[in-house]
């Protein structure tokens, strides 16, 4: 079982920057943020996985979002810039061993864009 906690979320004004952390307490190969705005479905924003450093971005964040590993610190970053008020959702933080199955998920974090 591993357990995921995540940090960085809050309120930021339209354009405005955001990093969210996730340390996990194993290691996993893959690992990524979904996140669920009122009244939608959820959705996958970035993954990345290891070996080879892969990521994947959704269309909406591609150029604005940056997803990156420390394996050392068994830590997963979103690096959010350019934010719109449309990425006002709850991130989570998943893993697992591929970036098709998320077996473990993060309580979520409140990222709110205001105008």
């Amino acid at each position: 079982q591993v357990q995921l906690v995540e940090s960085g979320g809050g309120l930021v004004q339209a354009g405005g920057s955001l990093r969210l952390s996730c340390v996990a307490s194993g290691r996993t190969l893959a690992m990524g943020w979904f996140r669920q705005a009122p009244g939608k479905d959820r959705e996958l924003v970035a993954s990345i996985r290891w070996p080879g450093g892969f990521t994947y971005y959704t269309d909406s964040v591609k150029g604005r979002f940056t997803i990156s590993r420390d394996n050392a610190k068994n830590t997963v970053y979103l690096q959010m810039i350019s934010l719109k008020l449309e990425d006002t959702a709850v991130y989570y933080c998943v893993a697992g061993s591929n970036p098709q199955s998320w077996p473990y998920w993060g309580q979520g974090t409140q990222v709110t864009v205001s105008s």
